[in-house]
């Protein structure tokens, strides 16, 4: 039996499901046990680049998540440094994910967190993601790829897992020039070593197994294959348990924790986000994985993500408990445009290669 059965994909989706749910009743904000789009949102508010003082936390749980998935690529020979693969769409790509997902408040993980302690504007979340899967499947069968990324110097992979390291440090030592949420959800937070730990287990988990919260519903449509999927339908479970064993189930659409009922919006942000995410080949979770794996486009899908978050904040995009942001609906929109844009011109039977006359002319 490889570490890649269907066995070990579902317990390994119980544990990090588990995992997720324990982290609010250990500090975390109700139903944002583990958000990988909410905590990079947050990193980014605690790093100056967007001023919303209520989301700003360096997030132990991201970095323990990058190193963990580190120690078990190193471990197991996984670790290979990768890169040049459409870097700037795949930037832009990873800001329309966390564009989409701020607009529903959580990412394709919290979806699932959120549905496990009864928020049903979890099931309009997945339907979103669902969507946009199924649009992405649409372009993958028509012939999309972002292109083949090539072996690079080792050293270049290392910067990902060395950055995390570095903000680990900034998390631990706290400098004037971090910012700090007083209040909010930023505020909300389990101690730094528990949130290390469980960020530590859930990367070395996701590593091993491959786990993927859209590449599950993408797979499933796509090639009927329900590895992946497994440990979607797990995680839900083992948050769900948690939740009904320490009474943190409150089922319906109104008054939920750091939520909004907008349907239309929780659905068209979540499309966005599952869409994005399906050309990039992996959720947000995935690509932080894969960019502690060396893959170098992964990392460049993160610091797009971060520029997202920013935008979206700075730019009054990001939704509130109130409802979307200002702007918000007039941003998701234009990141469907791009990502369909993206899905249909970026196909391997369209020759963009410059000529060799194009090339020659002198500037």
């Amino acid at each position: 039996m490889t570490f890649f059965s269907k066995g070990r994909m579902i317990f390994a989706g119980l544990a990090v499901g588990i995992i997720a749910a324990l982290m609010n009743v250990l500090g975390n904000p109700a139903n944002m046990g583990v958000c990988i789009a909410c905590f990079y949102r947050d990193i980014t508010g605690a790093l100056g680049f967007h001023r919303a003082a209520v989301v700003q936390y360096l997030r132990p749980e991201i970095m323990g998540i990058a190193l963990g998935a580190f120690i078990a690529a190193l471990l197991f020979g996984d670790f290979r440094a990768r890169g040049g693969s459409a870097s700037l769409v795949r930037f832009l790509l990873g800001a329309f994910v966390m564009i989409g997902s701020l607009a529903f408040l959580g990412c394709p993980v919290r979806a699932l967190l959120r549905l496990a302690g009864g928020d049903l504007n979890g099931i309009t979340a997945l339907l979103g993601i669902v969507a946009g899967a199924l649009v992405g499947i649409y372009f993958l069968k028509n012939g999309f790829n972002l292109g083949r990324a090539e072996k690079t110097y080792t050293p270049a992979g290392w910067l990902m897992p060395v950055i995390m390291f570095g903000l680990l440090l900034l998390a631990i030592g706290v400098p004037k020039f971090i910012f700090v949420s007083e209040s909010g959800p930023g505020a909300a937070h389990a101690p730094i070593i528990i949130s290390l730990l469980a960020g530590l287990i859930i990367g070395f988990l996701a590593q091993r197994t491959r786990m993927c919260f859209v590449g599950g519903w993408r797979d499933l449509f796509l090639v009927k294959d329900s590895y992946l999927f497994g440990g979607i339908a797990a995680f839900l479970v083992g948050a769900f348990l948690i939740n009904a064993i320490t009474g943190n189930i409150n089922f319906g659409f109104e008054g939920q924790p750091v939520a909004h009922a907008n349907h239309l919006w929780n659905f068209l942000g979540m499309a966005l986000t599952g869409l994005a995410a399906t050309l990039l080949g992996g959720c947000p979770l995935r690509q932080t994985i894969m960019a502690s794996e060396g893959d170098i486009d992964s990392g460049i899908t993160i610091m797009g993500m971060i520029a997202g978050a920013a935008c979206s904040h700075n730019f009054m995009l990001a939704s509130s408990p109130e409802g979307p942001g200002e702007f918000g609906p007039v941003a998701v929109i234009i990141g469907l445009i791009f990502a369909c844009a993206v899905g249909l011109l970026m196909k391997e039977n369209i020759n963009w290669t410059v000529s060799k006359t194009s090339k020659n002319i002198s500037h």
